[in-house]
């Protein structure tokens, strides 16, 4: 993969922290491909200590720029530290979403100081048309992540046949296993997952069809044994093959994650695992069951559909107390009577026209973290921040999401697993089935890939 020999094994990027130059160094050091994340990435004081990414900006648009600078800084802290970790081994990617606020800028930022230490750009969430173009301007190749055909057809056709010569692989992520945001579309059901040999097949078909350089597709989510996937290797159908591990590098030695997070993976159970939709990115995503999930999903229960004016069955006046009147029908203004009474007594609105209903802690909360917006995504559902001359969606901000920012900073730097997202691919309860992990063990990078490389 682009120019080098390499093992068909790739460290899948995990952004806030998450894949570091500690881990992806080792990994690329194996023999393989380690993946430094530019989202957010760690930087750090004389003294070594991590720099908090704390904001100081009175506006969102000073806070932004604020965002950019601690990324460019860190993602290039992060290439250098995996450079020096590799020691001259495999090749080090980075990985970048394209939604996420100045995304382009942020990479150019990066690879303008270690174009020579980066050997691609891995790079997902939404359709990032100019990724090539940016790749190739730096000599650096490139790793789009699409989830069907149909994705990988319209960046080629509209970009990317362009610049051929610099495409290093494409990545299939499978939308019902992988791990963090995915590409889940709107016609695909979430409760029922399909079967990625006929996909990746497809896939194959579409890059034939458009006259793509026959190189390698990366099967991602879902990866744990290589022996089960013996059937796509040498298989004309698939052509060339290599696998991207996302979770598993999780639990190593040198993933900087705290402790406490690799435990609950090593304990956890099949199901533990919850594909939703409160990201606001608007994407699918997975993470673990927890009471940070579980909060999100009551509160979405807590809602019922509301008018400003009488209309049809709309027709039961609802008031919270305040001089706000809404119009529901008299079945919710029923359910509404129960929720007041248990304490959720304030109704915020979501740009669905829809009231849901949460106590005066959480309201409080959701206010203050939608104020302190630092425009980390390209378009905020729940704080209305878009990369826009207004920077605003033009939408009602929407309190059945969160500040994501704020969460998997402060899970990747050891505040509580049960109140923060944590993201987890579905297979992660395999750690818990893994001989390998027997007793709590904990391997280090080499000795995980070495045990991969054996079929397990």
């Amino acid at each position: 993969m682009a120019g080098k020999d390499l093992l068909p094994l790739i460290e899948g990027g995990k952004g806030i922290s998450v894949t570091s130059g500690a881990s992806s160094g080792p990994w690329a050091a194996a023999g393989g491909i380690g993946t430094v994340s530019a989202v957010n990435a760690d930087s750090y004081d004389e003294d070594g200590s991590v720099i908090r990414q704390v904001y100081n900006g009175r506006t969102r648009r000073e806070r932004h720029e604020e965002l950019v600078r601690y990324s460019i800084e860190g993602g290039v802290e992060q290439v250098r530290r995996a450079h020096e970790n590799a020691g001259g081994g495999g090749a080090i990617n980075i990985n970048i979403l394209w939604e996420m606020g100045g995304a382009q800028r942020i990479l150019e930022g990066v690879l303008d100081k270690t174009r020579e230490l980066v050997s691609g750009v891995t790079c997902g969430a939404g359709m990032p048309y100019k990724l090539a173009e940016i790749c190739a301007g730096y000599g650096v190749h490139y790793y789009p992540i699409v989830s069907s055909g149909r994705a990988f057809r319209a960046l080629w056709k509209r970009a990317y046949h362009k610049f051929s010569s610099y495409l290093g692989a494409v990545v299939y992520e499978d939308p019902w296993l992988a791990g963090g945001h995915n590409g889940l579309s709107n016609s695909e059901d979430p409760q029922k997952p399909e079967d990625p040999y006929p996909r990746v097949v497809a896939l194959r078909q579409t890059m034939r069809d458009a006259g793509c350089p026959e190189v390698p597709i990366i099967m991602a989510g879902g990866v744990w044994f290589l022996r089960e996937w013996e059937d796509w290797l040498d298989n004309p159908e698939v052509g060339p093959i290599a696998f991207q591990f996302g979770t598993r590098p999780l639990v190593t030695r040198e993933s900087p994650i705290p402790e406490a997070w690799k435990q609950m993976l090593l304990s956890l159970k099949k199901g533990d695992v919850l594909l939703h939709h409160f990201s606001p990115t608007g994407f699918y995503s997975s993470a673990i069951k927890n009471r940070f999930l579980q909060e999100l999903v009551e509160r979405s229960d807590r809602q019922i559909a509301y008018s400003p004016q009488p209309v049809g069955t709309h027709d039961t006046l609802l008031t919270d107390g305040s001089r706000r009147k809404f119009y529901v029908t008299a079945a919710d203004a029923a359910r509404a009577a129960q929720w007041l009474d248990q304490g959720y007594g304030e109704a915020m609105k979501t740009p669905d026209n829809t009231l849901v209903f949460v106590t005066t802690q959480s309201r409080d909360k959701i206010r203050k973290d939608q104020a302190d917006c630092m425009g980390c995504l390209s378009q905020c559902q729940f704080s209305n921040w878009a990369d826009n001359e207004k920077n605003s969606t033009g939408r009602k901000t929407d309190p059945r999401s969160f500040c994501i920012q704020k969460t998997l900073q402060d899970v990747a730097h050891g505040a509580s697993i049960e109140d923060n997202l944590v993201f987890a691919g579905h297979n992660a309860y395999r750690f818990s089935e893994d001989p390998f992990y027997s007793n709590g063990f904990i391997p280090n990078v080499k000795q995980l890939v070495d045990r991969i490389l054996t079929g397990d």
